[in-house]
């Protein structure tokens, strides 16, 4: 197995600190608000990636962090008139639902930052005795960053571009060097504090995650991951900040990053206002067309999200579902032959090189697909066993034990149903059965006026939009 590796820039042969057991961490999001489809993308990504790692026996420990204290939650709490860890703590539980709903369900243990104010304070104290951190009067202690000579190995670069994440805490005219960070800010009246050795204050952004890591897994671990934006000064700032501390390196061997999820070119944020909320997606569209819209892209691309886009997507799962129940309602009576048995283990062994080549879900879908051709050919023939089909049924199971959106669909498709299309398509059924066709066919021009179509199956009717 071999993954793309941000901090050499090269794909390299996977190799864990630990025999047949592994500590992944990414980072997670700052709870200040509902999160949108693109934080999505990068918790759908690595939950699959996880899953897979654990169907190669892998023993994983999945961390995330919670940033539940930052200028972000300060300001939407002073602008809502709300108590900020209130406010945090709100913003968690709706994060946390919507990953349920998701089907993201691979993360071992969140992990608040508020929960790790002493592991702050101690890294902060360390760095301040190794002299890599000073204090600016009436501000806060922050990180030098002309003391680490590797600062930038990551990014490549040591100045900030359009593209990066940022916190509005870093910022000090008082500054030793531009690229200065805050390890630990003074209070102001009306912001969370917590008492430490240079007065009361809290932390920085970078530092939070460092503490947490350092707790559950020590000074250094297998794989660290995120979204790209966080690649400088984010986790730029970890690497700093942890090497210097333990003068081991690396901090994580592997680094791994999404792409962005963008509209019309441009990332998809809320500073820009082009987002969609991932509750807002779920009114409109199953959860399980997400969770495919990301997996049919490489983790490392770019996807460009429209409507379009996601009319595209739904088609295609369609086209798995439409199989699967085929297979599922058609009577075999053709015996198993060899040749079968073998197109089906060629096709598993293009899945599994697939992810095996730095997670390549789409090449591992183009299998699927490819099974669903020869599948349906073999059925349009009548020779197909029902053996095949129970073998093809079991691997697609363990495909869905990965990716998690093909046998989630049916309960998915009911949710995102309305239920007066529901009850129509009920009605028609009734109709047809008792042999009152134009009562039926009534329907179906009724139902087809309200944007969905009736598929008539072997294993009973289907709905689907127009």
């Amino acid at each position: 197995m071999k993954i793309y590796n941000t901090l050499t820039r090269k794909k390299e042969l996977f190799k864990p600190r630990k025999k047949e057991s592994l500590d992944i961490f990414v980072c997670g999001p700052t709870v200040y608000d509902l999160s949108h489809i693109g934080h999505a993308r990068t918790y759908i990504a690595f939950d699959a990636f996880v899953r897979y790692l654990r169907s190669e026996k892998y023993t994983v420990f999945y961390l995330q962090n919670i940033t539940d204290v930052d200028d972000k939650i300060i300001q939407r709490a002073a602008e809502t008139n709300t108590n900020s860890r209130a406010l945090a703590k709100k913003f968690e539980q709706e994060y946390r639902k919507d990953m349920r709903y998701l089907g993201v369900m691979s993360v071992n243990e969140y992990a608040r930052a508020t929960d790790y104010i002493p592991e702050i304070i101690n890294q902060v104290e360390r760095l301040l005795r190794k002299r890599f951190a000073y204090e600016i009067p009436n501000d806060g202690i922050y990180y030098d960053v002309s003391k680490f000579t590797d600062y930038g190995k990551l990014s490549r670069r040591k100045a900030l571009s359009a593209e990066d994440a940022v916190s509005r805490i870093d910022e000090s005219v008082q500054k030793r060097n531009k690229g200065d960070f805050a390890l630990w800010k003074f209070s102001k009246p009306g912001e969370p504090k917590w008492d430490s050795p240079w007065g009361q204050g809290r932390p920085g952004w970078h530092i939070e995650d460092t503490a947490i890591t350092e707790s559950y897994f020590g000074s250094q671990y297998d794989i660290h991951g995120g979204a790209r934006d966080l690649i400088f000064p984010h986790h730029e700032a970890e690497i700093s900040q942890m090497e210097a501390i333990s003068g081991k390196e690396p901090l994580a061997k592997y680094w791994m990053h999404t792409g962005f999820l963008t509209v019309k070119g441009e990332k998809m944020s809320k500073s820009l206002g082009n987002f969609v909320t991932i509750r807002d997606f779920t009114k409109k569209h199953s959860p399980r067309i997400l969770r495919f819209l990301v997996l049919k892209t490489s983790y490392r691309s770019p996807i460009d999200y429209s409507e379009a886009l996601i009319l595209q997507t739904e088609r295609e799962l369609e086209r798995i579902d439409e199989f699967v129940e085929r297979i599922k309602g058609k009577k075999l009576k053709a015996k198993s032959i060899t040749q079968n048995s073998k197109t089906l283990q060629g096709i598993r062994k293009s899945f599994s090189l697939a992810l095996e080549d730095d997670f390549n879900t789409p090449n591992a879908l183009a299998a699927i697909f490819e099974l669903i051709k020869k599948g349906n050919a073999l059925l349009d023939k009548n020779t197909l066993s029902s053996k095949d089909a129970k073998a093809i049924l079991a691997f697609l199971a363990e495909v869905d034990d990965i990716f998690g959106f093909i046998f989630w669909g049916k309960r998915s498709n009911h949710r995102a149903i309305p239920e007066a299309m529901q009850k129509l398509v009920k009605e028609r059924e009734k109709h047809r059965k008792s042999g009152e066709w134009k009562k039926a066919d009534d329907l179906r021009k009724h139902i087809e006026s309200k944007g969905w179509l009736v598929d008539d199956t072997s294993s009973g009717p289907r709905l689907k939009k127009k």
